[in-house]
């Protein structure tokens, strides 16, 4: 992430964004069960609302000194923070009830490894299991954000295919022309 786009995702501005409007979008009242994973946690602060309808978190994110940053804020907290990448990820099958990916997938900088991190994200998902999220669409305004930075916007039109190849059923996308969500759940047993 370059340093404005790292300074707005950590901003109060962002932080009220999430809370008030891609939570509550992505989630609706959705339930997530008791043990979430996220991936990308950035600064965390999604994970600062995930720990509030989880028992347990667990927040992947790639970057050393952010997963640092985050582990030393969430101390107290029911939340593992773990270094790692998302298209490999260091947990058992079926761990999870559920999984976040707030705005991370455009930075997964090739669409085949954002395809790795959906398909990891089901393999460590329990039967039943849910993955949420959210991402922005290929505008001017966003790609202007992301100079020198990786950007690799999804489009949400094809990713309804992309998570039923990676395992997934009852997969809903929806889009607003600027920012779509998904949901996507593992087959019951």
């Amino acid at each position: 992430m370059n340093d404005e786009h790292l300074r707005f995702c950590a901003s109060a501005e962002w932080a009220a964004v999430v809370r008030d409007e891609l939570l509550p979008w992505v989630l609706g009242d959705e339930g997530l069960g008791d043990d979430v994973l996220e991936l990308g946690a950035g600064p965390g602060l999604v994970t600062d609302l995930l720990v509030e309808r989880a028992a347990r978190v667990t927040a992947v994110e790639l970057d050393p000194a952010l997963a640092a940053a985050l582990e030393e804020r969430m101390a107290g907290h029911p939340v593992e923070v773990v270094t790692a990448d998302a298209t490999a990820l260091p947990f058992e099958d079926g761990r999870f009830s559920a999984a976040a990916c707030f705005t991370m997938l455009h930075h997964v900088p090739t669409r085949q490894l954002q395809d790795l991190v959906l398909a990891e994200a089901r393999r460590v998902l329990r039967p039943g299991g849910l993955l949420v999220g959210t991402d922005g669409e290929d505008t001017p305004a966003r790609r202007a954000l992301h100079v020198d930075d990786v950007f690799v916007p999804s489009d949400p039109a094809e990713l309804p295919a992309r998570l039923r190849a990676a395992g997934f059923v009852d997969v809903v996308v929806d889009s607003t022309g600027d920012r779509f969500r998904f949901r996507a759940a593992v087959p019951a047993r």
